[in-house]
């Protein structure tokens, strides 16, 4: 391939992926954007595997590596459960800062191309700063992937003085930096650049730990927006304009989502950095004072009573959570959905932008039940009907609609904002037990006179509310 050819082939690719985040932003589009992203995915690889940088002797490497990647993508998507998406995720963001790292040792020991002077200097800060975005990024988000899928606890390791062991990890840093690009030889460079990734792989580790359960759909959203910028970083060291652009639009939309994941749970995004509201492993709370539970009664619903309720009802909310993944509840959802609006019922979804472990989680999972896209709304866009809502459903969610967020100024989650569902005439909470959720705080909801409690696991309880509903 002529390289006016892999230019245009890169044009063609880098207009695709635009494409692809624009049709990624709604429901409706986000099929066509995938398609656009496979399209541009693959014109992008053929240009560079084609190209006038790739030598015949090197191909077969290439071609090689590409099988075995794709041999173990693919079993990766038959294999991966939906409730394991986000530590999927999490797992192939360190993959891109695994890269940057490797790519940037070896670019700086390659010496077939001789930079001088002032090119010199910037081929350097690209390899420095590429290692040490991908080092973050590679450790943290091997974190990220340990507390996602249990491996590591949900509780924030806030270490004495953690704020101090941050910044003189930046002084170090900053320190074999200057020495890195004063350094006269390969060895003297590659002994800084090997200090500075063992200090941003600690701070990456570091970082990741100090941060609670409530906060890590924040943090998938922010290891994504690193690993677009480590990505930009290897194409300024490889020289590659198309992975400038794809990074740096990764990188540019992960912060974007990370800013609006931070306003809708009222946080500071510098605050979530340094270690947010954590858990306990799931034991409720006890409120500020005599130690005592909270006041009032739990009031259990069986199954018939949810079912007669739902039968009465003109207006029904549902507003699913992680219990709902977990239990692979979506499609049961989808039936006693179908089902209620065959009889005039409005149902409606409230979607609240932290539900789940990842930014969509939600989104994808009703979809994958062929829930209908006019019907899932956003949270913002739900709130205010909720006095107007004969019946509330809550699916294995707890923190996003927790009335403490709103009712007590010292609970670690006051002010974020939460999906109402207090409001409605009757709210029912389907949960295996009492426990807190994922950011360990009590839940005032369970002891509201118009609350209900249906425990037990989500599919088996809402396949029998189905059946219950199909007889009547």
């Amino acid at each position: 391939m002529s390289t006016g050819l892999s230019i245009v082939s890169y044009l063609g690719a880098t207009i695709l992926f635009i494409l692809c985040l624009g049709g990624l932003s709604n429901q409706e589009t986000s099929r066509r954007g995938n398609v656009y992203g496979i399209i541009g995915m693959t014109i992008a690889v053929l240009a560079t595997v084609l190209g006038p940088r790739v030598g015949a002797a090197g191909l077969p490497w290439i071609i090689g590596a590409m099988v075995v990647g794709g041999a173990i993508g693919l079993y990766a998507a038959r294999v991966v459960q939906m409730t394991q998406m986000p530590e999927l995720v999490a797992l192939m963001h360190s993959l891109v800062g695994l890269a940057a790292c490797l790519v940037g040792y070896a670019s700086y020991v390659d010496t077939s191309i001789d930079f001088v002077g002032a090119e010199k200097a910037i081929h350097e800060i690209e390899i420095y700063v590429g290692i040490l975005i991908g080092a973050v990024t590679f450790s943290g988000s091997v974190i990220a992937f340990g507390k996602l899928s249990g491996k590591i606890g949900g509780k924030p390791m806030l270490l004495p003085g953690r704020h101090l062991m941050n910044l003189a990890g930046l002084l170090i840093i900053l320190y074999f930096g200057r020495d890195f690009l004063n350094a006269a030889t390969i060895s003297e460079g590659m002994r800084s650049l090997i200090v500075m990734t063992i200090v941003s792989l600690a701070f990456g580790m570091h970082m990741v730990m100090a941060i609670g359960g409530a906060d890590m759909p924040v943090v998938v959203s922010m290891l994504n927006s690193y690993s677009g910028w480590a990505a930009a970083a290897t194409g300024f060291m490889l020289g590659n304009d198309l992975l400038i652009v794809t990074g740096a639009l990764v990188g540019s939309s992960g912060a974007i989502l990370s800013y609006i994941m931070c306003s809708a749970m009222n946080r500071n995004f510098l605050s979530v950095i340094a270690g947010g509201f954590g858990s306990d492993g799931g034991a409720p709370k006890k409120p500020a004072g005599d130690g005592a539970s909270p006041a009032g009664e739990v009031t259990p619903i069986s199954v018939t009573e949810t079912a007669e309720l739902l039968r009465e009802a003109k207006s029904v909310i549902i507003v699913p959570g992680y219990g709902m993944a977990v239990a692979q509840a979506q499609h049961a959802v989808y039936e006693i959905t179908s089902l209620l609006r065959e009889r005039g019922v409005n149902v409606r979804f409230g979607i609240h932008p932290v539900a789940g472990r990842m930014p969509g989680h939600m989104n994808v999972l009703l979809a994958e039940a062929k829930v209908p896209y006019d019907i899932v709304f956003e949270m913002d866009e739900l709130n205010g009907d909720f006095p107007d809502t004969d019946v509330a459903i809550v699916i294995g969610a707890n923190d996003i609609v927790n009335p403490a967020a709103q009712e007590d100024p010292g609970s670690p989650i006051a002010g974020m904002p939460v999906l109402e569902v207090w409001k409605a005439k009757t709210s029912i909470m389907m949960k295996r037990s009492m426990a807190s959720g994922y950011a360990g705080v009590d839940n005032p909801l369970f002891y509201k006179e118009n609350n209900r409690m249906l425990f037990g696991d989500a599919k088996k309880m809402l396949d029998e509310v189905h059946v219950a509903l199909s007889q009547s």
